[in-house]
């Protein structure tokens, strides 16, 4: 490690360090206990390539990190090596409206600068996810359906492969294919991202609230509208306990709401709260970071909504335990046009349940009929980017079609399993 330490321009924090116990935290709380050999705080390109090496002479777990948001805890690594590369962070907005981002950029900084450039795209909701993690297992945003995941709006990338070799990759390039939607951590470190942006319109931002009873009638509402509405509308379905939440919301580029009407006549039920804002993208993108802030302790899983609801069923059981609860994300329009590695483009939607029971185990445990209940009315699938170290059958559920190809890509560019990890490939 003392190697290590003199070829960065960074610095190495190793457990006697006094900054040590804060740089080694990740947003759950939940892994707090973990011990990693060493935090390296990355101030460049040449240091995560001195990390990367270093991790692969030794032979000693490596994982990148920026965010820290994995929900098995994987940017985590016990004995092993974090990359932290925050510190190269950069994010600048061209003439052309291209977005160039610094690997270890995070949200917020990021749709701060798409934002004030007049320009707008899609990505996630939590502003200190970090961009590369998110981008590399989809990333879906309140913008998704007008612009794709955040892969899909990436046009290049810069990565450290596990040889140590700097690559920057695009276009029809079998890496640039994976990248995009493959899964973070598999294949290096990335450590820049371009994106293409648009030019930024009026948003609107919308909810609607209801008493629990409702849950059913907004699932059964919703999954009918959802089938009709233009790629301009994004919305979100979030049920949940022991608040009894009952609420439907989402994103509309534009400002008429026309369709909201339509979607509360559908429903039925009395609306206890509606709730409309104008914005412009940058004060869209901080209404939804609200709550987001902070550092939490969950457990989560997911699935992939491919054919209807039987409403009632649904709601039952995604607020079956006493803190659990569930968001359903909209899929298709430019989502079901994108490319790349992601292979969930025939979704109707994403489902992620979330649980904060008292223990891990606890929440893991309430969870794992949730998870097998959905998947016989929806398929063996997942998203990796809410990744669950119990889902059965873990590659094909994330990867599906792609898994071959993305495997392929894996071994080509990483065949000693440098970047290994419980769910790698």
């Amino acid at each position: 490690m003392d190697d290590l330490a003199r070829a960065l321009a960074g610095r190495l924090l190793r457990p006697t360090d006094p900054d040590y116990a804060r740089a080694k935290l990740a947003f759950l709380t939940r892994y707090d206990d973990r011990r990693p050999a060493a935090v390296a705080r990355c101030e460049s390109v040449a240091d995560v390539q001195r990390c990367v090496e270093f991790a692969a002479t030794q032979g000693i777990p490596v994982a990148a990190r920026s965010g820290g948001h994995s929900y098995a805890g994987y940017s985590t690594p016990d004995d092993g090596l974090i990359i932290d590369v925050s510190g190269v962070n950069t994010v600048e907005v061209r003439p052309d409206g291209a977005a160039v981002v610094g690997g270890g950029a995070q949200l917020a900084a990021v749709f701060d600068a798409v934002g004030r450039a007049g320009r707008m795209m899609s990505a996630g909701t939590c502003p200190t996810v970090g961009v590369a993690g998110l981008t590399l297992g989809g990333g879906i945003g309140a913008l998704g359906r007008k612009c794709g995941l955040a892969s899909d709006q990436l046009v290049e990338a810069t990565i450290v492969t596990a040889d140590g070799v700097v690559r920057t990759v695009s276009g029809d390039d079998e890496l640039f294919w994976a990248l995009r939607g493959g899964g973070g951590g598999n294949f290096g470190v990335v450590t820049s991202l371009t994106f293409r942006t648009i030019p930024a319109e009026p948003l609107t931002v919308w909810w609607l609230e209801y008493a629990t009873d409702a849950q059913p009638a907004i699932l059964d509402g919703w999954q009918a509208w959802q089938a009709d509405v233009p790629e301009e509308m994004w919305s979100q379905c979030r049920l949940g306990m022991p608040e009894g939440i009952a609420e439907v919301g989402g994103c509309l580029v534009g400002t008429d709401t026309g369709l909201i009407d339509d979607l509360a006549r559908r429903i039925g039920a009395t609306v206890r709260a509606r709730v409309e804002h104008e914005l412009d993208f940058l004060a869209t993108m901080r209404l939804f970071a609200t709550g987001n802030e902070e550092r939490a302790d969950f457990a989560s899983i997911s699935r992939m909504l491919t054919g209807p609801m039987d409403p009632q069923a649904m709601a039952e059981l995604v607020t079956s335990g006493p803190r659990m609860w569930c968001l359903v994300d909209s899929f298709g329009g430019a989502i079901a046009r994108g490319e790349g590695a992601f292979p969930h483009r025939d979704a109707i939607a994403s489902i992620q349940v979330t649980n904060r029971a008292a223990t891990v185990g606890q929440a893991r445990r309430e969870l794992a009929p949730v998870r097998d209940r959905l998947g016989e009315w929806f398929g063996a699938n997942g998203f990796v980017n809410y990744i669950d170290p119990d889902l059965p059958d873990w590659r094909p559920a994330y990867y599906g079609d792609s898994l071959p190809r993305l495997e392929a890509v894996a071994r080509t560019y990483d065949p000693e399993k440098v970047f290994a990890f419980p769910q790698g490939l």
